[in-house]
């Protein structure tokens, strides 16, 4: 019984991405052997719903319940279980991020990690200009709701983390990023003139990169696809599942059932469909940066 190995972009995957490769592996090496949750629970003192969270990825993995599960699912050979071993340290190093943890609500720390193992990161925005694309003005104007006087060192700590989100579209094995963005967007008065101003140059800056596309959604053809933000991020590495991501007000869902993703992406191809082309949206920013 053979462990599989992270395929192809190993060096990028963050430590939320490498638990949720581990965990399908769990399942399936538990599937094979014909165990259910339940006696796999069991088997670590724990229950099958945290036989479920590990294999989903969704909680840190504890050497001693990993060794001994994979002793209970017949993975003998030294070798292989040192090698599934070691991965399972690496899963449970901290992320970059980790020093922003007072600041990031638990929802939110999945997130980051899977950006920076996803291979094509889609995004749709009919409000804001997406986090990935902020300017620190602009995110600034949107963490203080546009109050000059409630800047100050979280707000700033704040910004921090999300332009340092943001340097992985520079990396050598760069997700590929597509957003779609409501025309309303252009118009609606984040902080001031000149932080509008300033995003938008920034938009037509990043574009020039050949990772990340933008695609304007004029006014005559906004809302029909889907009303509200969320994100699709797909992975090289097969065992990944494709997720799609929303926020509310105090939360977030991470979708990965297929038959809604399924939904997700549909959403998207219409979204593209009524959307400008990216060379005819950068002339819609270069004409509304011209009008500001």
């Amino acid at each position: 019984m053979n462990a599989v190995t992270p395929s192809g972009g190993e060096q990028s995957l963050g430590p939320t991405a490498r638990r949720m490769i581990l965990g399908s592996q769990l399942r399936r090496m538990r599937e094979d052997a014909g165990i259910t949750r339940q006696e796999a629970g069991y088997s670590i003192r724990g229950s099958e719903s945290k036989i479920s969270r590990l294999e989903l990825g969704r909680v840190g993995f504890k050497e001693r319940d990993v060794a001994d599960l994979l002793t209970m699912y017949g993975m003998t050979d030294p070798a292989e279980r040192q090698q599934f071993l070691d991965m399972v340290k690496e899963s449970n190093e901290p992320g970059w991020w980790r020093r922003y943890g007072d600041l990031m609500p638990s929802w939110f720390n999945d997130l980051v990690g899977l950006e920076e193992a996803a291979a094509r990161i889609q995004v749709w925005e009919p409000l804001y200009v997406t986090g990935l694309l902020q300017t620190e003005d602009y995110a600034r104007a949107i963490m203080s709701h546009g109050r000059k006087d409630m800047v100050n060192e979280q707000i700033d700590r704040r910004v921090a983390l999300r332009m340092r989100r943001q340097k992985m579209l520079s990396r050598p094995d760069a997700p590929r990023l597509w957003l779609v963005l409501d025309e309303s967007v252009l118009h609606r008065p984040i902080g001031d003139r000149e932080v509008l101003k300033g995003q938008i140059d920034y938009l037509l800056e990043m574009i020039q990169q050949p990772n990340i596309s933008v695609q304007i959604l004029p006014f005559d053809r906004s809302g029909y696809s889907a009303d509200s933000a969320f994100s699709l991020l797909r992975f090289a590495e097969e065992e990944l599942p494709n997720i799609a991501y929303t926020e509310y007000l105090t939360g977030a869902h991470y979708i990965d059932k297929r038959d809604e993703i399924e939904r997700y992406s549909r959403a998207l191809d219409m979204l593209a469909v009524d959307a400008e082309t990216p060379d005819r949206s950068r002339q819609m920013l270069m004409k509304r940066r011209a009008e500001i």
